[in-house]
């Protein structure tokens, strides 16, 4: 993933946690901002170190990458996605932590109606 699209600074960190709305299930809370005429989304991560070791910590973060890497069709441009994971995502692979994701994206609305009709009939 570009550096361009992560959230780096704690200003703007603080500005979604301030401003943005938030979506939570027991693995992830999703802190959501509009930020008009922005090119493309940016993320922003949050792994406590209550969730293990650097090696578990930084598995989690290139996993939520990927899962936002794959997603990318399917995001609106104009948003910052503030993702601070919660200790259940320390014991789960990628493929049950993309689900979580969705799930919380789903309920978010920041995924595309596309997206969650053709995944959900499948």
């Amino acid at each position: 993933m570009k550096k361009e699209y992560r959230v780096k600074k704690n200003k703007e960190f603080q500005e979604a946690f301030k401003k943005g709305k938030s979506f939570a299930n027991r693995q992830f809370v999703v802190y959501s901002l509009k930020k008009p005429g922005q090119e493309h989304f940016r993320i922003g991560l949050s792994v406590s170190k209550k969730l293990g070791n650097a090696v578990t910590r930084n598995q989690i973060k290139r996993y939520i990458r990927q899962v936002f890497l794959e997603l990318e069709e399917e995001l609106s441009n104009e948003y910052d996605y503030i993702i601070i994971a919660r200790k259940p995502a320390s014991e789960m692979n990628f493929f049950e932590i993309k689900s979580s994701l969705v799930h919380v994206l789903k309920l978010s609305k920041a995924l595309s109606r596309k997206y969650t009709e053709t995944k959900h009939n499948e």
